[in-house]
């Protein structure tokens, strides 16, 4: 068998399309790494926009759970005052009957503006 023999010019055909086979290459990688990242992307942004919502829910739930837990303690003091302080209890008995002693100035403030 006889091998084939290239001339100078036809290597130098060969050579370049091997050049642009090359080129074309790179550039379909370029291309398919970009789409890929987009995809990416575009999965990634409508997620983030639901986390941000249930974070600024969960936020908010913390809140109203502080807010009542606050409350909640502040009764069980209250009544720890009303069982066991016989002066709180005066206190507020006469505040809710509006009674007062002789001599006394009584001075309310409203409180629901």
């Amino acid at each position: 068998m006889s091998k084939k023999r290239f001339t100078a010019k036809q290597l130098a055909r060969i050579e370049t399309r091997i050049r642009l086979v090359q080129a074309v290459n790179r550039m379909l990688y370029v291309c398919m790494a970009v789409a890929f990242g987009l995809m990416i992307t575009a999965f990634a942004v409508p997620q983030k926009k639901e986390y941000e919502k249930l974070q600024a829910k969960l936020n908010a739930t913390r809140e109203r759970e502080a807010e009542t837990l606050a409350r909640k303690d502040h009764k069980r003091i209250e009544l720890q005052a009303l069982r066991e302080d016989p002066v709180y209890l005066e206190v507020q008995a006469r505040d809710r009957l509006n009674y007062y002693r002789e001599g006394e100035r009584v001075l309310r403030f409203d409180t629901n503006r």
